[in-house]
């Protein structure tokens, strides 16, 4: 009995706060922001869940198609839902549609990461030089 109550526990814990994470705004932060934050999340913890409300759905979904297609991230569980959210403006509730979208590293993530960071350091070093020849 002990052990199913600490698994209870455990699942609270994560549930509430999740570390890999990402809650996408529609109008906050530029698309790459976000691809570029999922590809540190998947980084340290192997996954990212990307999460949405309403018309940031398709900012989500671009997100993960952007990774999908650099082959960077594979697709390991999509969620849609409906959540009420009080609106002061109209005081009551409205029905607001949600996906979350679990991402997972595909086998040749750390190389594909690897590279660029070798092509960003290269084009850099490039950039240095042609500012001082100038």
């Amino acid at each position: 009995m002990d052990a199913i109550t600490e698994g209870v526990n455990n699942i609270n814990i994560s549930e509430s706060y999740k570390k890999n994470r990402i809650q996408v705004s529609n109008t906050k932060k530029p698309l790459f922001f976000y691809v570029n934050l999922a590809k540190r999340y998947m980084q340290q913890h192997n996954e990212v869940e990307l999460s949405a409300l309403g018309m940031a759905i398709a900012t989500v979904v671009t997100v993960a198609e952007i990774l999908k297609n650099n082959g960077l991230a594979v697709e390991k569980k999509i969620m849609t839902s409906t959540v009420e959210i009080k609106d002061d403006s109209r005081g009551r509730p409205v029905q607001k549609a949600k996906i979350e979208i679990l991402l997972g590293k595909t086998e040749n993530f750390d190389e594909l990461m690897a590279a660029a960071a070798a092509a960003a350091a290269e084009d850099g070093e490039n950039g240095d030089v042609d500012e001082q020849g100038a």
